[in-house]
């Protein structure tokens, strides 16, 4: 009889504000690995020194060009990609993850929700409509940036979206920040996989910097009846926000 099938995912750590060749340059190191998390901004880079209109414009757009290029790495190597990139939308930029499966490409994105500090120079605001629970070869997978990781009711909703995989690009790297992981991986009895920009000097990036991946044994969590639904309930709004509304 044949024993567990087992599932690699792993944090690919690399600076912010990278060319997608970077990217690519780890084809080999990708393949075979079911499931990667790159961290926050790695395309588009994080708000800095950088003047706003050149950072402007080197965000992308989702879908894009590099969009593409990402779906194309997935379908070489197999494994799905969780990519921080800075989104451009119109005349707003934003932190945003996409989601790239080997098979359908670009299969959805979450933009943050709230960005923190100085990043709220740069960014816009996500809203409920992009909170996708995503099927992979590791397992049901989802994703919160950096500091939305805080927020207890954006977890308690992905939680009751069945989420295994966690997902969480940042750009924290305090040693609080693994303690928050874990703390998630406890809370919601999944599997968390969080990757932080890191600077090499020829190291491997997948074993370098602030990588988290906590394993824990599936069980009851925040979304059933250990959350005392007679008691307290979440209501998510996932519908789109936009700033105009055309009514025929």
């Amino acid at each position: 009889m044949a024993g567990p099938r087992m599932t690699v995912v792993a944090a690919l750590q690399i600076a912010t504000g990278v060319q997608i060749e970077r990217i690519l340059a780890f084809e080999d190191e990708i393949r075979g690995a079911g499931l990667v998390v790159l961290p926050e901004a790695v395309l588009g880079g994080y708000p800095g020194g950088t003047p706003f209109p050149e950072y402007f414009h080197a965000a992308v757009t989702v879908p894009g060009p590099e969009t593409t290029e990402l779906a194309e790495l997935a379908a070489r190597t197999g494994a799905t990609l969780v990519v921080g990139v800075i989104e451009r939308d119109g005349s707003t930029l934003y932190s945003t993850v996409v989601f790239l499966d080997p098979e359908s490409g670009l299969v959805a994105k979450h933009r943050k929700l709230v960005p923190t500090a100085r990043e709220r120079l740069f960014w816009g605001r996500g809203d409920g409509s992009t909170l996708p629970a995503i099927p992979t070869a590791a397992g049901l997978a989802g994703a919160a940036i950096c500091w939305e990781n805080h927020m207890p009711l954006l977890r308690a909703a992905m939680y009751a979206k069945g989420v295994e995989i966690w997902c969480a690009p940042t750009a924290d790297d305090r040693d609080v920040w693994q303690a928050s992981m874990r703390h998630i991986a406890d809370e919601g009895r999944c599997f968390v996989v969080s990757a932080c920009p890191y600077e090499t000097s020829g190291d491997d990036p997948f074993r370098g910097g602030h990588d988290v991946v906590q394993l824990v044994v599936p069980g009851q969590h925040l979304s059933g009846h250990y959350a005392r639904p007679d008691v307290f309930a979440l209501t998510v709004d996932e519908r789109p926000r936009n700033g105009v509304t055309f009514l025929k």
